[in-house]
């Protein structure tokens, strides 16, 4: 009788979760989970590997990197993020590969121009050549919510505010973070921005540079460092591209060495570019204009062994 009840009880458990499960949160979302004040933790977190690729989160202040965002909402909504928080697809926040939790970011559009500050609190996105998964919402207001994905931009803008409303203080590395981004206020401004070509943030592997490099220097952004759901409209060029990315190094020989090795991939070649009083020379695939095709020649270097190879975008 005892055993009966059990798996009765069981299968009733399963079933009630799997019809919880199926059902989306309403459309459109708004934000409706609200944190406890111990909910979330200030974490860099340690180096860990997924599908082959080992990643090393670690602080990056000065990160700015272009590339491809994607989007997550229905199927992690109300699960805890990977710092402890409590995921609201309706929230300002996304997930990245390697910058600490909670950080602010900006996310840009280079697409339309639509700008937005974002809280990273989750880690991923996991697909080959995504940059950021920001949330549903963010998805809608920067216009990419359809479209599935779009060429952007990541800055770091700064550590994400305490529930009193205070910055992270820098040696509290276990703080708690636990503020909820306000709602969007519609306001729209102007600013000017130049795109930038990130290198790879995954570990160092063939390349000699891992750190993200712009092209030039970007123009000033909007003093605005929390996501208060506040679109900015900004300059941004009229066509950009996406290249894959193989490597970047400051020898031409080791750029010379990694084409002939991925040379079966098919039009692989060398630019350059001057960072900082150095010439690095990386070896890419492309031009492309869809991300489809961007994603196939990245699935070639990869299926040739080049783990570090990632989608960027450039004019």
């Amino acid at each position: 009788m005892r055993r009966s009840l059990r798996q009765g009880l069981t299968v009733g458990t399963f079933a009630a979760c799997v019809a919880a499960c199926s059902t989306p949160p309403p459309s459109p979302i708004t934000p409706t989970v609200r944190l406890p004040p111990s909910a979330g933790i200030y974490k860099v977190g340690t180096p860990y590997e997924s599908e082959g690729v080992w990643y090393y989160p670690r602080e990056q202040p000065d990160y700015d990197e272009t590339g491809v965002a994607s989007w997550y909402g229905p199927n992690f909504h109300g699960q805890r993020t990977a710092n402890g928080e409590v995921f609201d697809a309706g929230a300002l926040t996304a997930a990245h590969r390697t910058l600490p939790m909670p950080v602010n970011v900006r996310v840009t559009n280079l697409e339309n121009g639509r700008s937005l500050v974002l809280r990273i609190n989750d880690r991923g996105p996991f697909a080959r050549g995504r940059i950021i998964d920001v949330s549903e919402r963010a998805a809608q207001l920067l216009g990419f919510y359809q479209a599935g994905t779009a060429k952007v931009r990541v800055t770091y803008v700064a550590r994400a505010q305490l529930p009193g409303g205070g910055p992270i203080p820098s040696d509290t590395p276990a703080a708690i973070a636990s503020a909820v981004p306000a709602a969007p206020t519609g306001t729209v401004q102007t600013a000017a921005l130049d795109p930038v070509a990130g290198a790879s943030i995954a570990p160092p592997g063939t390349s000699d540079e891992s750190a993200p490099a712009p092209t030039s220097a970007p123009s000033p952004l909007p003093a605005v460092d929390q996501p208060t759901g506040q679109v900015i409209h900004v300059a941004v060029p009229a066509s950009t591209h996406l290249y894959v990315q193989a490597g970047a190094f400051s020898q031409k020989d080791n750029a010379e060495r990694l084409k002939t090795r991925l040379a079966t991939a098919g039009g692989l070649f060398i630019s350059t570019i001057d960072r900082r009083g150095q010439r690095l020379y990386r070896v890419r695939i492309g031009p492309f204009d869809g991300v489809a095709a961007a994603d196939a020649a990245l699935a070639r270097l990869t299926g040739l062994g080049s783990n570090d190879a990632k989608i960027v975008v450039d004019q």
